[in-house]
């Protein structure tokens, strides 16, 4: 059996003990989603301590929650719905949101070990120019496009998570690509790369 295979083998074990009551069952859980939580808080919310404390009260409800769960639901969708939600949440009781890549906690490891300094350069200017346009979406598209671009999700599982229409959730993601598009033409970066973002073959 491959790695990854048992690895989820072992996720689902932890889970449905988890659901049955077992704490030490529902740390494992913890250790196996912590990273996807968090990242999801950080890049919604922009401030370190503020994602800790999100991630953190995402366990929580999610713990507190589980008899809600619903085993035939993926479990990474249902523990970032709660994670999404409680993000908005949050934002709703601020003014604005602040997100540097450079404090990213969880940089892209795919990068090729090939890469020149320049293209490693490039690539660093791109990530940073997404991540400021990104920063400036209003919070409806910014979730669903990172929902979309970073962890991959299908149209159905981002309207599973956000709990919306996969109908609302096609027009969230029309709006915010158009929404960049008018913040790259405003920009006018004509120095720099023009950020892409393709959709995931799986969608």
């Amino acid at each position: 059996m491959a790695a990854s295979s048992q690895r989820q083998v072992e996720e689902q074990i932890w889970i449905e003990r988890a659901q049955a009551g077992d704490s030490a069952a529902f740390a494992q859980v913890v250790q196996a989603f912590q990273g996807p939580v968090y990242n999801l808080c950080y890049r919604t919310l922009g401030d370190r301590e503020e994602a800790e404390d999100a991630a953190q009260e995402t366990f929580l409800r999610a713990y507190n929650n589980f008899h809600r769960y619903d085993p035939n639901r993926r479990f990474l969708n249902w523990i970032l719905s709660i994670a999404s939600n409680h993000c908005i949440d949050r934002l709703r009781r601020r003014r604005h949101t602040f997100l540097s890549i450079d404090e990213t906690p969880l940089p892209d490891t795919n990068t090729p070990l090939s890469q020149t300094p320049q293209q490693s350069a490039e690539r660093k200017e791109q990530a940073e120019h997404i991540q400021g346009l990104l920063d400036q979406l209003d919070p409806s598209y910014r979730i669903p496009i990172v929902l979309l671009y970073w962890y991959e999700l299908s149209y159905e599982e981002i309207a599973e998570t956000m709990d919306i229409s996969i109908p609302a959730v096609k027009s969230r993601l029309h709006r915010g690509r158009k929404q960049m598009a008018e913040l790259i033409s405003t920009a006018n970066p004509t120095s720099l790369p023009t950020p892409t973002l393709s959709v995931p073959a799986s969608v």
